[in-house]
């Protein structure tokens, strides 16, 4: 049975995962929710944290999350978690945030609550810790470089292990290793599996 581990108080407000260089300030619940859905998101190659950067003369604290996506550099805004501030700061951070070149990706509570994609997010997140041992994970990436994409149904059938390798696809996902459709419908045997490119 999976139990969350009790967090020391400054972890909590800290996040990481296979796609952050560096951890992620993320004091906000739904910002570390997206944060989770990025990290599990296929299009999204690695996450970003700016603490600050230039608006004309000026260095302006942005505190910006920067998702680098298949499709360009977004700056993460989830409307929850945004910070009250007055016009003339709001002004200079997206004079900064346009300095560098980042689009914005505006994330509502709604998206946040969408389904299947948050029960899908939440299960695969919660082996985000497990070990996999080396055989195990060189088996199901094995697998899956030499059949390509499959249901993963079929690729559980295949591995021959002692052991459920179910736990092992879902801790490889977390670890950016391999892709899992968490957006079609709730997670089972024909959930698509395929190899991370």
């Amino acid at each position: 049975m999976f139990r969350p581990r009790p967090r020391s108080g400054h972890h909590h407000h800290i996040f990481s995962s296979a796609k952050t260089a560096t951890p992620i300030p993320a004091r906000h619940p739904a910002l570390r929710e997206a944060l989770v859905q990025a990290s599990l998101d296929p299009a999204v190659r690695s996450i970003l944290h700016v603490a600050a950067a230039p608006a004309g003369s000026a260095q302006v604290e942005v505190d910006a999350t920067v998702l680098v996506s298949d499709d360009g550099r977004f700056h993460l805004d989830v409307v929850p978690a945004r910070r009250v501030r007055d016009l003339d700061a709001e002004g200079l951070i997206q004079i900064a945030l346009r300095e560098l070149e980042l689009q914005q990706l505006v994330v509502t509570a709604e998206a946040l609550k969408a389904e299947p994609r948050r029960s899908n997010v939440r299960l695969v997140w919660s082996y985000k810790d497990r070990a996999v041992a080396v055989p195990l994970r060189l088996n199901i990436l094995k697998v899956l470089a030499d059949e390509g994409p499959m249901q993963l149904g079929t690729l559980l059938e295949t591995i021959r292990s002692g052991q459920d390798p179910s736990p092992g696809v879902m801790a490889l996902a977390c670890a950016d290793a391999l892709e899992l459709d968490l957006l079609t419908g709730p997670l089972g045997p024909a959930t698509l599996v395929r190899s991370r490119t």
